[in-house]
């Protein structure tokens, strides 16, 4: 993508993009697994101890897919030395990326809203977070859109062969590539 339209690109924030990013912002926030409800005494939830352990599981795991681009990108994504892993100026389609499209997005799921309703287990927590869920599929849809410009057919062909979020289904597909291969 050219500097001129990245810069057009970064022009187009409209008042409905910034209403999205503000509401997923604070949803992050009330859900953060290191609740300000629970903390502050706002809300009282009942303890899990198997919960619990089974929500560090899902937030580790989270975590680790928020980092990929991070890594991965500065050495596959094809980004000038000292330019941040957003600059990625060549589609990588190894590692997670085989498995599914947006894994920082997935992790953000696994690490904020199913972690915190693992821990305080409420109907909020339930709620907002799938308000949270749905936001950041729309996010994705937009970023999809983005990515197609940038990449053209080749972004096409690989939204056909890898699912954007859906880890099952990526590591079905991805066992059944390396079957045929």
């Amino acid at each position: 993508m050219k500097e001129e339209d990245r810069k057009l690109a970064a022009k187009k924030w409209t008042k409905k993009n910034i209403f999205w990013i503000t509401l997923l912002t604070i949803l992050c926030i009330a859900c953060f697994p290191i609740n300000p409800l629970v903390l502050s005494g706002v809300l009282e939830t009942c303890y899990n101890h198997v919960l619990y352990i089974i929500g560090w599981a899902f937030w580790a795991f989270g975590m680790v897919l928020v980092m990929c681009p991070i890594i991965i990108f500065p050495h596959r994504g094809g980004i000038e030395k000292g330019k941040s892993f957003v600059n990625t100026t060549r589609l990588v389609e190894t590692s997670i990326y085989s498995v599914v499209r947006h894994p920082q997005y997935l992790g953000g799921i696994f690490a904020i809203f199913i972690t915190t309703l693992l821990w305080y287990p409420h109907w909020l927590f339930g709620v907002l977070g799938t308000l949270g869920i749905v936001i950041i599929y729309m996010g994705c849809r937009e970023e999809e859109k983005r990515l197609i410009q940038q990449f053209g057919n080749d972004y096409r062909r690989y939204m056909q062969k890898v699912p954007g979020m859906n880890l099952l289904a990526g590591i079905i597909q991805l066992l059944r590539r390396r079957k045929r291969e």
